[in-house]
């Protein structure tokens, strides 16, 4: 059987050091909070596909530590440090620690991103079992909420402007020089600042 990852990158909810750009309208413990509540929803959607296709979940974690995580989200996960280095180093690291286990297909996600649900990320693996070398699924605000690939590729994380509107086309066009072949999940909107918040609010008043 096919060795798959999800890998979960997230921050601890401390006050102060997380969702920086809503503490304005939330306050630090709302903002906090709202990371932390976001993180948990995003690992039910993983916990809801494990229920049904064979992937094992891997949180990685900035702030706190390996203890604090337990505490918060249980010990039937994996928990691993991001390090250091940008966005694309931690990335890149995460992935190249995986394929040297023996992971085959590996995507990464956030937390920011609650209109991802488990079935999109079903997607995701589905894509890249069928020889799709490479899943992004676009965000709205021009960067990425997960990237699937099937092996490392390190210039996919190299020469990004991360966290700025180009991350996705600057992805895209490198993947084009290396002839990659990509796959494309629905375009979703992450939850960073305030006027976002409303997709939250959506998603917990869904019946």
């Amino acid at each position: 059987m096919t060795q798959q990852r999800l890998i979960v990158f997230t921050r601890y909810p401390e006050p102060g050091k997380t969702k920086t750009r809503l503490i304005p309208t939330l306050g630090a413990l709302g903002a906090a909070t709202l990371q932390q509540q976001m993180t948990e929803y995003v690992l039910s959607q993983a916990k809801a596909l494990q229920g049904i296709h064979p992937i094992s979940i891997e949180v990685r974690f900035v702030g706190g530590e390996q203890q604090l995580m337990q505490n918060w989200l249980g010990e039937h996960l994996q928990y691993v440090a991001q390090g250091t280095g940008d966005l694309g180093c931690r990335m890149a690291t995460a992935l190249a620690e995986a394929f040297q286990n023996k992971i085959e297909l590996v995507a990464i996600i956030g937390s920011d991103c609650p209109q991802l649900q488990a079935e999109l990320i079903y997607q995701a693996f589905q894509l890249l079992n069928h020889d799709r070398d490479l899943v992004l699924g676009p965000a709205l605000d021009g960067g990425y909420y997960l990237i699937g690939l099937r092996r490392l590729i390190p210039e996919l994380f190299t020469g990004i402007d991360w966290g700025t509107e180009r991350v996705l086309q600057q992805t895209v066009n490198i993947a084009k020089t290396l002839n990659l072949e990509i796959a494309y999940l629905p375009t979703l909107a992450d939850v960073d600042r305030p006027e976002d918040l409303h997709i939250w609010q959506n998603i917990i008043t869904k019946p």
